[in-house]
Protein backbone atom coordinates (compact mmCIF):
# COMPACT_ATOMS: atom_id res chain seq x y z
CA UNK A 1 0.00 0.00 0.00
CA UNK A 2 1.93 3.19 -0.97
CA UNK A 3 0.83 6.75 0.66
CA UNK A 4 -1.44 7.73 -1.35
CA UNK A 5 -3.71 4.95 -0.67
CA UNK A 6 -3.43 5.53 2.85
CA UNK A 7 -7.01 6.06 4.94
CA UNK A 8 -5.78 8.16 7.64
CA UNK A 9 -8.49 7.02 9.86
CA UNK A 10 -7.95 10.20 12.33
CA UNK A 11 -10.59 10.08 14.89
CA UNK A 12 -10.97 8.50 18.76
CA UNK A 13 -10.65 5.06 19.99
CA UNK A 14 -12.42 2.59 21.09
CA UNK A 15 -9.80 1.95 24.06
CA UNK A 16 -10.54 5.81 25.25
CA UNK A 17 -9.04 8.87 25.13
CA UNK A 18 -5.42 7.60 25.80
CA UNK A 19 -5.61 4.49 22.82
CA UNK A 20 -4.51 1.78 25.01
CA UNK A 21 -5.62 -0.44 28.12
CA UNK A 22 -3.83 -2.30 31.11
CA UNK A 23 -4.68 -4.67 33.74
CA UNK A 24 -5.40 -7.59 31.63
CA UNK A 25 -3.91 -10.79 31.93
CA UNK A 26 -3.07 -13.32 29.77
CA UNK A 27 -1.79 -16.29 32.20
CA UNK A 28 -0.71 -16.72 35.87
CA UNK A 29 2.75 -14.94 36.96
CA UNK A 30 4.85 -18.67 37.09
CA UNK A 31 2.57 -20.32 34.20
CA UNK A 32 4.07 -17.26 31.67
CA UNK A 33 7.65 -17.71 32.83
CA UNK A 34 7.24 -21.28 32.72
CA UNK A 35 6.48 -20.77 29.17
CA UNK A 36 9.42 -18.16 28.98
CA UNK A 37 12.03 -20.88 30.15
CA UNK A 38 10.62 -22.91 26.94
CA UNK A 39 11.28 -20.06 24.96
CA UNK A 40 14.92 -19.36 25.96
CA UNK A 41 15.67 -23.09 25.45
CA UNK A 42 14.31 -23.61 22.41
CA UNK A 43 15.93 -20.38 20.93
CA UNK A 44 19.05 -19.43 22.92
CA UNK A 45 21.71 -21.38 20.64
CA UNK A 46 20.89 -18.97 17.55
CA UNK A 47 20.03 -16.11 19.66
CA UNK A 48 16.49 -15.97 17.35
CA UNK A 49 15.18 -12.43 17.91
CA UNK A 50 11.83 -12.85 15.86
CA UNK A 51 9.64 -15.86 15.57
CA UNK A 52 6.66 -14.85 13.10
CA UNK A 53 3.23 -16.19 13.29
CA UNK A 54 4.39 -18.53 16.60
CA UNK A 55 0.64 -19.08 17.10
CA UNK A 56 0.41 -21.19 14.22
CA UNK A 57 3.22 -23.68 15.61
CA UNK A 58 3.06 -23.37 19.14
CA UNK A 59 1.09 -24.75 21.22
CA UNK A 60 1.44 -22.48 24.18
CA UNK A 61 0.77 -19.33 21.93
CA UNK A 62 -2.04 -21.13 20.15
CA UNK A 63 -3.83 -21.28 23.64
CA UNK A 64 -2.27 -17.91 24.34
CA UNK A 65 -4.24 -15.79 21.66
CA UNK A 66 -7.13 -17.66 23.10
CA UNK A 67 -7.20 -16.58 27.24
CA UNK A 68 -10.34 -15.90 27.69
CA UNK A 69 -9.66 -13.01 30.25
CA UNK A 70 -7.91 -11.10 27.39
CA UNK A 71 -10.46 -12.64 24.35
CA UNK A 72 -13.21 -10.79 26.68
CA UNK A 73 -11.25 -7.90 26.61
CA UNK A 74 -10.55 -7.52 22.69
CA UNK A 75 -14.25 -8.51 22.00
CA UNK A 76 -15.51 -5.63 24.16
CA UNK A 77 -12.71 -3.46 22.00
CA UNK A 78 -13.88 -4.94 18.46
CA UNK A 79 -16.86 -7.32 18.90
CA UNK A 80 -18.13 -10.99 18.85
CA UNK A 81 -16.56 -11.96 15.94
CA UNK A 82 -12.33 -12.24 16.43
CA UNK A 83 -9.69 -13.57 14.42
CA UNK A 84 -5.45 -13.06 14.54
CA UNK A 85 -4.27 -11.47 11.41
CA UNK A 86 -0.62 -11.78 13.12
CA UNK A 87 1.69 -12.62 16.26
CA UNK A 88 5.29 -11.93 16.99
CA UNK A 89 7.12 -13.50 19.46
CA UNK A 90 9.98 -10.68 20.65
CA UNK A 91 13.14 -11.78 22.33
CA UNK A 92 15.22 -9.25 23.75
CA UNK A 93 18.48 -11.19 24.59
CA UNK A 94 20.65 -9.61 27.14
CA UNK A 95 23.66 -7.08 26.08
CA UNK A 96 22.11 -6.86 22.50
CA UNK A 97 21.46 -4.04 20.90
CA UNK A 98 17.54 -4.08 20.08
CA UNK A 99 15.94 -0.57 19.89
CA UNK A 100 12.53 -0.17 18.29
CA UNK A 101 11.62 2.82 16.56
CA UNK A 102 8.51 4.68 17.12
CA UNK A 103 6.04 3.01 15.25
CA UNK A 104 2.15 2.33 14.40
CA UNK A 105 1.37 -1.72 14.44
CA UNK A 106 -1.69 -1.03 11.86
CA UNK A 107 -0.35 -0.23 8.78
CA UNK A 108 2.02 -1.78 6.48
CA UNK A 109 2.91 -1.80 3.19
CA UNK A 110 0.64 -4.94 2.33
CA UNK A 111 -2.51 -3.64 4.67
CA UNK A 112 -4.13 -1.01 6.57
CA UNK A 113 -6.47 -2.42 9.57
CA UNK A 114 -9.76 -0.42 10.25
CA UNK A 115 -9.04 1.07 14.21
CA UNK A 116 -12.54 0.08 14.81
CA UNK A 117 -12.18 -3.29 13.61
CA UNK A 118 -9.14 -4.06 15.02
CA UNK A 119 -6.93 -3.95 18.20
CA UNK A 120 -3.47 -4.93 19.03
CA UNK A 121 -2.26 -6.89 21.96
CA UNK A 122 1.11 -7.31 23.53
CA UNK A 123 1.68 -10.27 26.29
CA UNK A 124 4.17 -10.15 28.95
CA UNK A 125 6.29 -13.56 28.74
CA UNK A 126 8.69 -12.12 31.35
CA UNK A 127 8.58 -9.23 33.35
CA UNK A 128 9.05 -6.07 31.13
CA UNK A 129 10.64 -3.27 33.16
CA UNK A 130 11.96 -0.01 32.17
CA UNK A 131 15.64 -1.34 31.91
CA UNK A 132 14.96 -4.28 30.20
CA UNK A 133 12.57 -3.27 27.31
CA UNK A 134 8.67 -2.69 28.31
CA UNK A 135 6.26 -0.85 26.02
CA UNK A 136 6.73 3.41 25.84
CA UNK A 137 3.48 4.82 23.96
CA UNK A 138 2.41 8.41 23.09
CA UNK A 139 -0.75 8.42 25.31
CA UNK A 140 -3.54 9.86 22.60
CA UNK A 141 -1.19 9.57 19.44
CA UNK A 142 -3.90 7.81 17.83
CA UNK A 143 -5.84 10.45 17.50
CA UNK A 144 -3.80 12.25 14.54
CA UNK A 145 -4.44 8.71 12.54
CA UNK A 146 -2.16 6.67 10.40
CA UNK A 147 1.55 8.45 9.61
CA UNK A 148 3.88 7.86 6.86
CA UNK A 149 6.18 5.78 7.69
CA UNK A 150 10.16 4.41 6.35
CA UNK A 151 11.32 1.10 6.91
CA UNK A 152 14.38 1.54 9.43
CA UNK A 153 18.24 -0.27 8.34
CA UNK A 154 18.97 -3.25 10.73
CA UNK A 155 19.37 -7.04 11.01
CA UNK A 156 17.71 -9.25 8.27
CA UNK A 157 17.17 -11.62 10.61
CA UNK A 158 14.92 -9.64 12.48
CA UNK A 159 13.32 -8.01 9.55
CA UNK A 160 13.26 -3.98 9.34
CA UNK A 161 10.63 -2.08 11.65
CA UNK A 162 8.39 0.58 9.78
CA UNK A 163 9.24 3.56 12.10
CA UNK A 164 6.97 6.53 11.94
CA UNK A 165 8.92 9.09 9.46
CA UNK A 166 10.40 12.32 11.07
CA UNK A 167 9.86 11.11 14.48
CA UNK A 168 13.58 10.98 15.97
CA UNK A 169 13.90 7.63 18.01
CA UNK A 170 14.24 7.68 21.30
CA UNK A 171 12.74 8.95 24.85
CA UNK A 172 9.60 11.70 24.21
CA UNK A 173 8.25 14.06 26.13
CA UNK A 174 4.64 12.79 26.62
CA UNK A 175 5.45 8.85 26.38
CA UNK A 176 4.83 6.78 29.58
CA UNK A 177 6.23 3.61 30.12
CA UNK A 178 3.95 0.54 30.53
CA UNK A 179 6.15 -1.97 32.51
CA UNK A 180 4.48 -5.57 33.03
CA UNK A 181 4.54 -8.61 34.90
CA UNK A 182 5.11 -12.00 33.32
CA UNK A 183 1.35 -13.40 32.28
CA UNK A 184 -0.16 -9.72 32.06
CA UNK A 185 -0.81 -7.92 29.05
CA UNK A 186 -2.18 -4.75 27.26
CA UNK A 187 -4.37 -3.56 24.37
CA UNK A 188 -3.32 -0.55 21.69
CA UNK A 189 -5.50 1.26 19.72
CA UNK A 190 -3.23 0.17 16.17
CA UNK A 191 -2.85 3.22 15.50
CA UNK A 192 -1.10 4.45 18.89
CA UNK A 193 2.81 5.70 18.56
CA UNK A 194 4.64 3.34 20.27
CA UNK A 195 8.46 2.02 20.92
CA UNK A 196 10.67 -0.02 22.87
CA UNK A 197 14.21 0.00 24.32
CA UNK A 198 17.17 -2.51 24.14
CA UNK A 199 17.47 -4.86 26.82
CA UNK A 200 20.17 -3.86 29.35
CA UNK A 201 19.39 -6.76 32.07
CA UNK A 202 21.01 -10.15 32.38
CA UNK A 203 17.89 -12.25 31.16
CA UNK A 204 16.09 -12.27 28.46
CA UNK A 205 12.95 -10.24 27.44
CA UNK A 206 10.58 -11.86 25.88
CA UNK A 207 6.75 -10.32 24.51
CA UNK A 208 4.18 -11.50 22.32
CA UNK A 209 2.78 -9.32 20.07
CA UNK A 210 -0.78 -9.67 18.46
CA UNK A 211 -2.90 -8.30 16.07
CA UNK A 212 -6.72 -8.98 16.72
CA UNK A 213 -9.24 -8.47 13.67
CA UNK A 214 -13.42 -8.43 13.65
CA UNK A 215 -14.72 -9.34 9.76
CA UNK A 216 -13.94 -6.25 7.64
CA UNK A 217 -10.65 -4.82 9.35
CA UNK A 218 -8.53 -5.80 6.81
CA UNK A 219 -7.63 -3.45 3.76
CA UNK A 220 -5.14 -4.97 1.22
CA UNK A 221 -2.63 -3.72 -0.81
CA UNK A 222 -3.00 -5.31 -4.70
CA UNK A 223 -2.51 -9.28 -4.56
CA UNK A 224 -1.95 -9.35 -0.73
CA UNK A 225 -4.60 -12.08 0.79
CA UNK A 226 -4.60 -12.12 4.73
CA UNK A 227 -4.28 -15.36 6.41
CA UNK A 228 -6.53 -15.21 9.29
CA UNK A 229 -6.76 -17.44 12.22
CA UNK A 230 -10.50 -17.54 13.33
CA UNK A 231 -11.57 -17.34 17.32
CA UNK A 232 -14.77 -16.29 18.14
CA UNK A 233 -18.23 -15.79 15.82
CA UNK A 234 -19.59 -15.69 12.20
CA UNK A 235 -18.45 -13.64 9.39
CA UNK A 236 -15.44 -15.67 8.28
CA UNK A 237 -16.21 -17.06 4.78
CA UNK A 238 -17.07 -13.43 3.92
CA UNK A 239 -14.45 -11.27 1.68
CA UNK A 240 -11.95 -9.01 4.09
CA UNK A 241 -12.74 -5.28 3.38
CA UNK A 242 -16.14 -5.33 2.06
CA UNK A 243 -18.73 -2.92 2.56
CA UNK A 244 -20.93 -5.92 3.27
CA UNK A 245 -19.02 -7.07 5.65
CA UNK A 246 -18.14 -3.98 7.09
CA UNK A 247 -21.26 -3.78 7.86
CA UNK A 248 -22.45 -6.84 9.06
CA UNK A 249 -19.82 -6.84 11.51
CA UNK A 250 -21.26 -3.44 12.42
CA UNK A 251 -25.06 -4.70 13.48
CA UNK A 252 -22.80 -7.26 15.99
CA UNK A 253 -20.63 -4.46 17.58
CA UNK A 254 -20.56 -4.21 21.37
CA UNK A 255 -21.30 -0.26 21.10
CA UNK A 256 -24.62 -1.22 18.88
CA UNK A 257 -26.03 -4.22 20.82
CA UNK A 258 -27.59 -4.87 24.16
CA UNK A 259 -24.59 -6.67 26.75
CA UNK A 260 -24.79 -10.19 26.14
CA UNK A 261 -22.51 -13.10 27.51
CA UNK A 262 -19.27 -13.44 25.49
CA UNK A 263 -18.60 -16.08 22.99
CA UNK A 264 -16.39 -18.99 24.76
CA UNK A 265 -13.17 -18.88 22.31
CA UNK A 266 -12.94 -21.92 20.13
CA UNK A 267 -10.11 -23.55 18.48
CA UNK A 268 -10.15 -23.34 14.26
CA UNK A 269 -8.84 -25.33 12.35
CA UNK A 270 7.14 -6.72 13.88
CA UNK A 271 6.04 -4.99 17.01
CA UNK A 272 8.02 -4.80 20.21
Amino acid sequence: MNHTEQVRCAGPSPLGENGYRTGLRWNTTSRARARAAEVIAEYRAAHTEVVRDVHLHSEWAAHAVRSPDLLRAVQDTIGGSVAVENTFLMIKWPGRDFPVPWHQDGINPQLQLDPELSVAAWLAVTDASTVNGCLQVIPGSHAAGYLGYGREKGDARRGNALGVQGMPDGPHEQAVWLPLNAGQACLMDVRLIHRSDSNTTGGARIGLNIRYVAPGAVRSSGAHSPSLYPLTGPGWCAPQGTTEDREEHHRDHPRNQRPTDHARPRPHGRGC
